[in-house]
């Protein structure tokens, strides 16, 4: 939403033969993104394994970190460590934030703060916030089409709303299942229905 704003960013497509935005983990080995988004979770796991695979887990020594923590309005540049960070991390950190100084890393996201705003940032995370009235319509019960097989997959519905968006799909007279595939939770239709789909899950706000 925020490209078809006019924000300037580029979305890698997986290398799969599938395609899509969403990133496999083989993506990430074969540096396929410049940037991995990841989930807090997932991120910490994954700098855990990378500074300190080679020392059992127990002491950080490779790498620079956590990096910085960004966002509007900050006023200072803080890297982050752990308590598991060992001297060679802690020299990189600082290294990192003096390259953070130089290159004027404040202005930078000031700047894309603004860009974002412009192509409708506030209005998309809006989107994104619970609605009492949107979801008092999801509650209505209803039943299913016509079971059929359903082999392809679509990704990016947030978990907690999986089954509204395959109600959604009912209603329209779509079959279709809540799955969880290799990135997550997906909704699974017949490979006919997945264009016709992806568009009512985009026109409900699911994707």
């Amino acid at each position: 939403k925020l490209k078809e704003g006019g924000y300037p960013v580029n979305l890698v497509e997986s290398l799969r033969a599938d395609g899509g935005v969403v990133m496999r983990g083989n993506d990430l080995l074969m540096g396929v993104p410049d940037i991995m988004v990841l989930d807090s979770l997932t991120g910490n796991v994954l700098m855990k394994v990378f500074s300190s695979y080679s020392t059992g887990g127990g002491f950080e020594s490779l790498g620079f970190g956590y990096g910085p923590g960004v966002g509007e309005n900050y006023d200072r540049i803080i890297c982050i460590i752990s308590r598991a960070s060992g001297a060679p991390v802690i020299a990189g950190a600082i290294r990192y934030a003096g390259d953070c100084a130089k290159g004027k890393l404040l202005e930078k996201i000031k700047d894309e703060f603004t860009l974002a705003k412009q192509a409708g940032l506030e209005s998309i995370l809006k989107s994104y916030c619970f609605s009492p009235e949107k979801k008092a319509g999801d509650s209505e019960e209803v039943s299913p089409p016509p079971k059929k097989p359903v082999t392809d997959s679509i990704p990016g519905v947030e978990v907690t709303e999986l089954e509204d968006a395959v109600a959604v799909l009912w209603k329209a007279g779509i079959y279709a299942e809540s799955g969880m595939g290799c990135t997550g939770p997906i909704v699974m239709v017949a490979p006919e229905d997945k264009e016709k789909a992806s568009g009512l899950l985009k026109q409900n706000g699911y994707l």
